[in-house]
C-alpha cells in the first residue's frame, strides 16, 4: 500500500470492485480499493444472485443490459467462474391492470432498445416452469437476458480484472476517517496507515452511513431486512430437461429460480423491517439476522399455493440478510455538492444488476467529466437535505420495499414521508378543494376538487379527467391562479454576474427588464438545463426552473463559480402564482397602479411592482401559453397575494388550477418540460432548444460542440408533436414510435389536449419523418394507435394570445 493515490475506493463488494474495474479499464490505474474485512463481507455474499434487465426507469434498464453483457466479458478477462445462467425470466400477470402494465412495459423496453423481452401466454409460462400453478395467471412477460450468478465469484472477477490492469485491492484495513486537505485531496485514515487521495469513493454498502458521516454527510440510505429461503431437492425440479427460469409472481410478492435441484424463492413482504438505520456495525460481515418466518406468513402462503412442490420440500437453509435501499430504490452514484473530490455509489440495492452499469458511469464521470449515457435517476443530486431526516429515510425507504411488487399506477400519490413541505397558502388551498402531488419534498396542487371526491387509481383517463379539463377551458376562456413555489428560483449578483451567466447559459444574457429562455450546456455539447433568467435592472438576476432539480442545478452552479458572482437559491424564500387567461390583465390592473397594459409591460418584461400590500417581482409569461404573469413574492406575502388576487378576479371568475391544467396547456402548446423532452442525453438540435442558441458569443460552455452540431446537421433525430388516436388513455412516455412496423423513435411525454379535444404527445423521431402529416403508429398502455406529426404548437400556433 502506497501512501498516495489518484482514487481509493472504500468498500469491496460488486460496486466497489465493479467501479474499481472500469477506472482501471479507462486508464486509471493508480487506485486503491480498501476494505474494511474482505471481499464480498457485505450485502453481496448473501445476495440471492439473480440479474434481470428491466427496471421502471428506463435509463436504468439500459444499464442492467449493459451490465449482463459486461458479465461474460469479465468472466473471461479474469478467468474466475462466476457460474452465470442465463435461463431467461418470466414476470407474471394475475389481475387485467397487471396484465395491462405488462403489455405497456414491453413497449418501453421496445423503445429503449431493450429487444429480446416478449409477452407469452399460459401454454409458455407452464412448458417453462412446469411446477407452477396456472390458476389466475393471464399471461407473463419473457426476457431472454435473465438468470443468476455466483455473486462472490462475481466480485472476485471484477476485482481481479481490476488488478490484472494494475490496480490495487487490501483487505482487513478499515477507514477511521476522512479529512480534506486544502488542496481539496483526501486522507484516509485507516488502520494500516494514512493515504492521501486526489479522489475518494464512497462504496460502502452497508456502511455508507459512516463513510458519508466521515465526510460530513447524511446519505439518504438505510438498510432493511430482506429473507429467501432455499429448499432440498425437489423430484419435480431434478428431472426436469432444463433449467427453470427466474419467476417473477408480481401478484404474489416472490422471486423464484432453480438453485441445484431445489429451488430459491424470496419475497419482499409488506410488512417491511428497518436493521441498523445508522448502518450496519464495523463487526458484522459473514452474518445473517435471525430469520422470522412469521413476518412473511401471508407472502409465502401465496408462494406455496402458487408452488404446490414446496409443500413437501424440505428448507436446507433460510437466509436473512440486510440490503442498503434509497428513498426510491434506485442507487445514489456521482459528486457531492459541496465535497470536491468525493464521490458516492451507495444505495445499490440491486448491486448484481446494476453494478457494472454504476462502475461505468461513475468512471466516465471522474475521467471525462460527464457520463455518457443520462442517469439522473441515479444521481445523488436528485435528492436535497430534506432527504437526510431520519423519519423521512424510515418512511420513503420502507414504502419502497413494501411496494416492491405492489401495483403501481400513474396517478397515484404515495404518502410516505408527506406533507414535509408545504407553500403558506397549503391550509386554505386545501379548503379550496385542491388535491396534492408532491416535487421534492413539497406539497403541489394537481387539481381542485369538491371535498368527498375521490381520484380512482388507474392506467387510463382517471376520473379526474374531466375536472382538469374544466380547469383547462377555464383558464383558456377567462383566467387561472396557478400556485408557482415549486419553482426553482436562483438569485445571481456580483460584479461578474453578467459574465457568467453570459459563460454558463448559451442564450444571449438579456437586457435590464427583460427575460429569456436559457439553455445551460455540458461541455460535450448535451443539455445541462432549460432555465429562464430574468435581469431585474438593479445588477441582480433570477434564474427559475423546475423545483426538483435545485441540488443539481447548485452543484453545477458551484462547479462554475468564479471570482465576483455569487449564486443563492432562493426557492424557499419567494414563492408565488402564474395569473393567466384572458381577463389576467383585468385582475392585475385590479391590483397596481404600475403600468400593466401591453405596451407598458410587454411579452418576456420583468420587472418590481406593487401587487396589493406586495412589493412583487413579476415576469411578463406563462406556461400556459396563455397571455399571463409570474408573480413572485416572499413566502411570508404568499397568503396575502393570493388573497388580493382572488378578491379583484372575484366577479371575472378568477379560478385556482392546478398543474393538471397546465401540463395540458402545455402541451397544446408543444412546449417541452426537463426530464421529458429535455434531459442531458439529449442536444439542442434534437430539441430544438438550439433556436434559442446565440452562437455569435465567443465563448461559452459547450459552444464548440454544440456549433459542430448546427454545421453538420448531425442530429439524427428531431423533437416533434403528434396526435393520437386515443381513446380512453393518452401516451405518457417512452412509448415507440413505428413506421410501418420499424421503430423510429418514441414519446417524450403526452396527454389530452382539452382545448382542442385531441390526444397529443411530444415525441422524438427520425429526422427525415420529422415533417407534418407524416403517418405514424404507436401504443397506449400496449394498445397500437395511429399517429402522425402535425405543426408544433396546435394552439395558438403565431403564439398572438401570449403577447395580447
Amino acid at each position: 500500500m502506497k501512501s498516495h493515490y489518484k482514487v481509493v475506493v472504500i468498500g469491496g463488494g460488486v460496486v466497489g470492485t465493479a467501479i474499481l474495474y472500469h477506472l482501471a479499464k479507462y486508464g486509471w490505474t493508480d487506485t486503491l480499493l480498501v476494505e474494511r474485512n474482505v471481499l464480498t463481507s457485505g450485502s453481496s455474499w448473501h445476495a440471492a444472485g439473480g440479474f434481470h434487465a428491466l427496471n421502471s426507469n428506463p435509463n436504468v434498464a439500459t444499464l442492467h443490459a449493459y451490465t449482463i453483457d459486461l458479465l461474460s466479458e469479465v468472466e473471461k478477462e479474469s478467468g474466475v467462474n462466476i457460474s452465470m445462467h442465463t435461463t431467461g425470466g418470466i414476470s407474471y400477470a394475475c389481475n387485467p391492470d397487471r396484465w395491462d402494465a405488462l403489455k405497456a412495459s414491453i413497449r418501453v423496453f421496445q423503445s429503449t432498445g431493450i429487444d429480446d423481452v416478449r409477452l407469452i401466454g399460459v401454454d409458455e409460462i407452464l412448458e417453462r416452469c412446469p411446477i407452477v400453478k396456472p390458476d389466475g395467471i393471464i399471461g407473463g412477460l419473457f426476457a431472454e437476458r435473465e438468470g443468476h450468478i455466483d455473486p462472490s465469484a462475481v466480485v472476485h472477477a471484477y476485482a481481479r480484472a481490476a488488478k490484472n490492469r494494475g490496480a490495487s485491492i487490501v483487505e482487513k484495513n478499515r477507514v477511521l476517517e476522512l479529512n480534506q486537505r486544502p488542496d481539496k485531496s483526501w486522507d484516509v485514515v485507516t488502520e494500516q496507515g494514512t493515504i492521501n487521495a486526489e479522489h475518494v469513493v464512497n462504496a460502502g454498502g452497508l456502511w455508507a452511513k459512516q463513510v458519508g458521516r466521515m465526510a460530513g454527510l447524511e446519505l439518504p440510505v438505510s438498510p432493511l431486512e430482506h429473507m429467501y429461503l432455499v429448499t432440498e431437492a425437489i423430484p419435480e425440479v431434478a428431472k426436469l430437461g432444463h433449467e427453470l427460469p427466474t419467476m417473477v409472481d408480481l401478484d404474489g410478492f416472490s422471486y423464484l429460480r432453480q438453485e441445484q435441484k431445489g429451488i430459491l424463492i424470496g419475497i419482499y413482504e409488506t410488512d417491511h423491517r428497518h436493521w441498523n438505520m445508522d448502518g450496519a456495525p464495523w463487526d458484522y460481515g459473514f452474518d445473517l439476522i435471525q430469520e422470522d418466518p412469521d413476518r412473511i406468513e401471508h407472502e409465502l402462503t401465496l408462494s406455496y399455493e402458487r408452488y404446490p412442490v414446496l409443500a413437501e420440500a424440505g428448507i436446507k437453509r433460510w437466509v436473512n440478510g440486510a440490503f442498503t435501499f434509497t428513498p426510491d430504490g434506485n442507487p445514489l452514484v456521482g459528486p457531492v455538492r459541496g465535497k470536491d473530490n468525493y464521490w458516492v455509489a451507495c444505495g445499490v440495492m440491486a448491486g448484481f444488476m446494476q453494478g457494472g452499469g454504476v462502475g461505468k458511469a461513475l468512471a466516465e464521470w471522474m475521467i471525462l467529466g460527464e457520463p455518457e449515457d443520462d442517469i439522473f435517476g441515479m444521481d445523488i443530486a436528485r435528492y436535497g437535505q430534506h432527504a437526510s431526516n431520519r423519519q423521512y429515510i424510515k418512511e420513503t425507504t420502507g414504502q419502497f420495499y413494501s411496494r416492491r411488487f405492489v401495483m403501481s399506477y400513474p396517478n397515484e400519490q404515495l404518502p410516505a414521508g408527506r406533507p414535509l413541505k408545504v407553500s403558506p397558502s397549503y391550509d386554505q388551498m386545501t379548503e379550496a378543494g385542491a388535491r396534492w402531488g408532491v416535487s421534492w419534498g413539497l406539497e403541489v396542487p394537481l387539481y381542485f376538487a369538491p371535498k368527498d371526491y375521490v381520484e380512482n387509481p388507474t392506467l387510463r383517463r382517471s376520473s379526474a379527467f374531466d375536472i382538469v379539463g374544466a380547469e383547462v377551458r377555464h383558464t383558456r376562456e377567462k383566467a387561472g391562479l396557478i400556485d408557482i413555489s415549486g419553482y426553482s428560483r436562483y438569485e445571481v449578483k456580483g460584479p461578474q454576474a453578467q459574465a457568467w451567466l453570459d459563460h454558463v447559459f448559451a442564450c444571449k444574457i438579456p437586457k435590464p427588464g427583460r427575460s429569456v429562455l436559457a439553455p445551460m450546456l455540458a461541455p460535450n455539447g448535451k443539455l445541462k438545463g432549460d432555465l429562464t433568467i430574468f435581469n431585474w435592472g438593479d445588477g441582480s438576476y433570477w434564474i427559475m426552473g423546475s423545483y426538483y432539480l435545485r441540488e443539481w442545478h447548485m452543484r453545477w452552479f458551484e462547479s462554475h463559480l468564479s471570482e465576483g458572482v455569487e449564486v443563492s437559491d432562493i426557492s424557499d424564500t419567494y414563492v408565488g402564482f402564474s395569473l393567466c387567461g384572458p381577463l389576467a390583465r383585468k385582475v392585475l390592473e385590479r391590483t397596481t397602479a404600475d403600468d400593466v397594459s401591453n405596451e407598458g409591460f410587454k411579452f418576456l418584461a420583468c420587472r418590481t411592482i406593487d401587487v396589493g400590500l406586495i412589493r412583487a417581482k413579476v415576469g411578463r409569461m406563462s406556461v400556459t401559453g396563455e397571455m399571463g404573469y409570474e408573480i413572485n413574492c416572499h413566502a411570508s406575502q404568499h397568503r396575502s397575494l393570493r388573497e388580493t388576487l382572488l378578491k379583484a378576479g372575484a366577479d371575472l371568475g378568477l379560478k385556482e388550477v392546478g398543474f393538471g391544467a397546465s401540463l395540458s396547456m402545455r402541451l397544446e402548446k408543444s412546449y417541452g418540460i426537463w426530464s421529458r423532452e429535455f434531459t442531458q442525453g439529449y442536444t439542442p438540435q434534437m430539441t430544438l432548444f438550439d433556436r434559442f442558441i446565440d452562437f455569435t458569443k465567443p465563448d461559452f460552455i459547450g459552444r464548440d460542440a454544440a456549433l459542430r452540431e448546427k454545421e453538420t446537421q448531425s442530429a439524427r433525430q428531431l423533437q416533434v408533436t403528434l396526435e393520437v388516436d386515443a381513446t380512453n388513455a393518452d401516451a405518457s412516455g417512452y412509448e415507440p414510435i413505428l413506421k410501418d412496423g420499424k421503430l423510429v423513435g418514441y414519446v417524450t411525454s403526452g396527454g389530452y389536449g382539452h382545448t382542442i379535444g385531441k390526444s397529443l404527445a411530444m415525441a422524438l423521431i427520425d429526422r427525415e419523418l420529422a415533417v407534418p402529416g407524416t403517418e405514424l403508429t404507436t401504443f397506449i398502455v400496449g394498445d397500437e394507435r395511429a399517429c402522425r406529426v402535425i405543426p408544433a404548437s396546435p394552439y395558438d400556433p403565431e403564439g398572438k394570445v401570449l403577447r395580447m
